[in-house]
């Protein structure tokens, strides 16, 4: 069986990709009439639990958005190619991209306050635009 590198420390069986070929959408003549070179990529989670972290996981079904079907499995549709080979390739790198995307740990956020002289700023700005409102004043005598 041939292991296909997926991201740096993920490699997937390629028995664990299944392909689907359709007829591409839209418009296109006659070869999108009769050749079914549009490709299906179904990837169920369970198989990317095994090789990837569990946090990793997490933010992938975060990120996939429509891309997870309620059958737990990933779906990536290629079309952009007259190709089957073609469109085959740009299904496993919009998988790649999305598990690459979702490996990446968030960098933690650290609350900061602002400083004296930032609030100070502030303050002479909210004293500076109060003195220009307050020389709008009605003088209607």
């Amino acid at each position: 069986m041939n292991v296909i590198s997926i991201a740096p420390g993920v490699g997937l069986h390629e028995s664990k990709l299944r392909f689907r070929f359709v007829r591409s959408r839209g418009p296109g003549g006659q070869n999108v009439n009769k050749v079914s070179s549009a490709a299906e990529l179904r990837v169920e989670l369970a198989d990317l639990e095994q090789v990837m972290p569990l946090d990793a996981i997490a933010r992938l079904r975060s990120t996939a958005g429509s891309r997870l079907t309620n059958e737990n499995e990933l779906l990536f549709f290629a079309d952009d190619s007259r190709t089957q080979e073609q469109n085959r390739a740009d299904a496993i790198r919009r998988l790649r991209e999305l598990i690459i995307q979702a490996m990446v740990r968030p960098k933690p956020r650290k609350k900061t306050k602002p400083g004296r002289a930032a609030k100070q700023r502030r303050l002479n700005a909210k004293k500076h635009r109060g003195d220009i409102k307050a020389g709008r004043g009605f003088r209607g005598d």
